[in-house]
């Protein structure tokens, strides 16, 4: 806390200096908008689509995972003179409040996504064979959900219409667009659960994909909690996920993308078969700006992840 203090003062040092430049700035016309995480970004870069006179930055381009980012003095610059400022709003952006106190745009609009889906919220939960404590937090993986990422998409969209009302037609035609793609994806996730013989996922991980599941009525077990900070599995966690996977003849094992496989492995080797494989779901928690200039898109992400959803099922 004391350091992120000590950057916010340094922040509003560096915006007072910002603000005594020229008022000629040709930036100051121009829509500024934030986004913490890549989800955000990539569904308001859609919304936003040949609309040229809106900047949109996202924050956590370097693959820093948003379970454990403190903002630079240069990101709370950045938030506090922007005029549309999207983020999560979960645990792990507890900072944005402190990092909102140093606003220096008063009309900035600020869209807390869990605040606009808070009747959709889950709580993280301890499900058996998990190892850790479960404290009852609401899960902030909110953009693991097809459904979920319909209604954040209605809420940017209502934001920006906010803050720029002459596009306001551009922004509804695109969200209207954007939307359908994305509940024809929620479709097609239905049409391969439903015609799925397995109903249950194993992931020797972290689990931050509870909404999806829930979406779609799957079963799951897990090593960890979606945002526990534990890596390190036990020997019972490793037994238990390894008895299950027996006793479910489960053909894959999960684990996440930023995962170096290790707890999987032990799994698999303590299958009586061993043959097992390990197939990898994204939850773009640690998206860098290289891989947005490849070509990586929310909707691309979640397209292969149904594809390793129907392996794995």
């Amino acid at each position: 806390m004391k350091r992120l203090l000590a950057l916010i003062c340094a922040a509003a040092v560096a915006v007072c200096a910002l603000c005594s430049c020229s008022k000629a700035d040709t930036k100051s016309k121009r829509l500024s908008v934030v986004a913490t995480i890549f989800p955000l970004y990539d569904w308001t870069k859609n919304i936003t689509e040949g609309t040229d006179s809106v900047d949109l930055d996202l924050l956590l381009d370097s693959g820093a995972d948003m379970h454990s980012f403190q903002p630079s003095a240069r990101d709370i610059v950045k938030i506090s003179s922007c005029d549309v400022f999207i983020y999560v709003g979960g645990e792990s952006e507890k900072w944005v409040d402190e990092a909102l106190k140093s606003r220096t745009n008063k009309d900035m609009v600020t869209i807390n996504l869990m605040d606009e889906l808070k009747d959709l919220l889950k709580e993280e939960e301890l499900r058996e064979g998990m190892q850790g404590d479960s404290d009852g937090e609401e899960d902030e993986h909110i953009w693991l959900s097809l459904k979920n990422a319909q209604k954040a998409c209605e809420a940017i969209r209502d934001g920006l219409v906010s803050a720029d009302g002459q596009n306001e037609k551009s922004y509804k035609a695109n969200a209207d667009s954007y939307i359908k793609r994305l509940s024809s994806l929620d479709s097609d996730y239905q049409s391969a659960v439903k015609s799925s013989k397995t109903k249950t996922l194993l992931f020797a991980d972290r689990f931050p994909f509870r909404y999806m599941t829930e979406d779609y009525n799957l079963n799951y077990y897990a090593a960890f909690a979606g945002c526990s900070a534990e890596s390190e599995a036990s020997f019972k966690t490793i037994a238990f996920l390894s008895k299950k996977t027996d006793e479910l003849g489960l053909s894959a094992v999960l684990k996440l993308e930023s995962s170096d496989g290790r707890v999987a492995e032990a799994v698999v080797n303590n299958t009586k078969n061993k043959n097992q494989k390990i197939l990898t779901l994204d939850s773009m928690q640690s998206v860098t700006a290289d891989q947005i200039k490849d070509g990586l898109s929310y909707l691309g992400v979640m397209e292969k992840n149904l594809s390793v959803l129907g392996k794995a099922l």
